[in-house]
């Protein structure tokens, strides 16, 4: 029954009014428990200026529980032992998943392969041949969408292959996929951060894209145009320190802008599974030595500032629309991180900070 109140008090926290991931964790960090977390958010909102602050109520989520049990899938906490060990790493990982389908595909590794909804020909042949070898060692990842990800659930589906949503957990999404989806249910594995009932929206599509390049050891792009999400994914599985890896294409297919300038600027080129492997396979290469020099004199503390509303508009001078890493914030305002995290917590509680994947902030106008 305690572990039933705790699973409850860690949603009720996750879908509190501006709460995300990275502020999820780091109120759990701060107070130790779920419970201890909202027993404190009134006041910390309050000190950060906002009035008549209110948890979610735990009504709310013993109805988005209830909901997600109609859809035959189970939640799944961070922190326990049935969350996906890759995923845990990330700063920003969901603090809860609905999970439908196999769950021990989550233990597995895994494999993203994604690219365009407007796939060609030899996109398709590619990303099939792909996902039926490379299924074979690695659980293959990928959002569901039409072409390259339904391709490569499809191909993978005999093996073992988990698709993420953007949406809820019972909302499919395109709806000609539904039928795939029931096979995935029952075969594969189906995941999603979000409420059950929830309709996908134009801001769900990149934090669900994070969420497939977290599961993965390697991102592989089949086909993608110069603007398409599939180079968000990209962008997101070298934030998390992922492999990016890129088939090919012609350059007067404008399918292939992408992955082309994926492979110019770094990305390992695929010509097939075996590329991919041979990326993945670990380096006999013994580390060079390194001398062990003395550490240096920890450097004396910096004092915390008496001014907070001073310290807030000096962080919000720095920040603006285009994000910026926390790291970066905290070395160009020169405070420990321990000074500045209380106060990030209050703007982004006030509405005057988002935090985005990938360890980014941005003001908010």
């Amino acid at each position: 029954m305690a572990r039933d109140q705790d699973m409850i008090d860690k949603l009720r926290l996750i879908r509190s009014r501006r709460v995300g991931p990275v502020t999820w964790h780091r109120l759990l960090a701060e107070y130790g428990s779920a419970a201890a977390a909202l027993a404190a958010l009134p006041d910390v909102a309050k000190a950060a200026g906002v009035k008549d602050y209110e948890c979610c109520p735990e009504g709310v989520v013993l109805t988005e529980m209830a909901a997600g049990r109609r859809a035959g899938a189970r939640l799944v906490c961070h922190g326990t032992a049935d969350y996906p060990p890759a995923l845990a790493e990330l700063s920003d990982a969901p603090p809860i998943l609905w999970v439908k389908g196999r769950q021990d595909l989550l233990a597995r590794p895994m494999l993203a392969l994604v690219g365009a909804r407007n796939a060609s020909s030899l996109g398709i042949r590619m990303a099939r041949r792909l996902a039926e070898t490379l299924g074979q060692t690695h659980a293959i990842v990928s959002g569901l969408a039409r072409g390259i990800d339904t391709v490569a659930h499809e191909a993978a589906l005999d093996s073992g292959t988990v698709a993420v949503l953007a949406g809820g957990i019972d909302v499919i999404y395109p709806a000609e996929n539904t039928d795939l989806a029931k096979k995935l249910a029952e075969k594969g594995c189906l995941i999603s951060e979000q409420p059950p009932g929830t309709e996908p929206q134009a801001r769900h599509f990149p934090l669900r894209n994070r969420i497939v390049s977290g599961l993965s050891r390697a991102v592989v792009v089949v086909e993608a145009a110069s603007q398409s999400g599939s180079l968000i994914t990209a962008k997101l599985a070298l934030e998390q320190g992922r492999e990016v890896m890129a088939v090919p294409g012609h350059p007067f297919d404008g399918r292939a802008g992408g992955c082309n300038a994926l492979i110019r600027d770094g990305a390992i080129l695929v010509r097939g599974a075996e590329d991919v492997l041979a990326a993945l396979a670990p380096t006999n290469i013994a580390a060079p030595v390194r001398r062990m020099e003395p550490a240096p004199p920890p450097p004396a503390p910096t004092p915390r500032p008496t001014n907070i509303s001073q310290l807030h508009q000096q962080i919000l001078d720095r920040l603006g629309p285009s994000p910026l890493a926390e790291d970066q914030l905290i070395r160009d305002i020169g405070l420990p991180p321990a000074t500045l995290a209380p106060e990030l917590l209050n703007l982004e509680l006030e509405g005057r900070v988002q935090r985005q994947p990938g360890g980014l902030l941005a003001r908010i106008a």
